[in-house]
């Protein structure tokens, strides 16, 4: 009998997102990327899951990037969870445009509108963007 309601209750366990963790996970995409856009790479760098940041360090992480391009987040929507995992599929909507127009094709083309897929992971009641994608 124990094992039968111990099995009762794995069932009974929620396989998507409760409203507040859906909130949090949106709450944290779109921080993340208001960061990106202010091009404030170590504030976006704190986003990043804690094994990731063990292993590569804020100054590093700053240095990969350039200031290329300029965004504008049109969208976040999530895509699918893996409660198992702990893993959130996230799609990532944004206006992307060079930041310098160094061809009449750039300039002609605008902003270009991307979606970006991202995998986000929840430890301990906190939602991390992973790297690993």
């Amino acid at each position: 009998m124990v094992l039968l309601g111990g099995c009762q209750e794995a069932a009974e366990e929620p396989t998507e997102l409760t409203e507040a963790q859906r909130q949090d996970l949106q709450n944290r995409v779109e921080e993340r990327w208001q960061a990106r856009i202010a091009h404030d790479w170590g504030k976006a760098w704190e986003y990043s899951s804690p094994a990731y940041r063990e292993v590569f360090p804020k100054h590093l992480y700053v240095k990969k990037f350039s200031y290329t391009a300029d965004w504008e987040l049109t969208g976040i929507e999530i895509t699918h969870y893996d409660r198992s995992a702990a893993v959130a599929s996230v799609v990532v909507g944004v206006m992307s445009r060079p930041t310098k127009q160094t061809s009449a094709a750039a300039k002609a083309l605008g902003a270009m509108p991307r979606e970006l897929h991202e995998r986000w992971i929840l430890v301990d009641g906190e939602w991390w963007f992973s790297a690993n994608y």
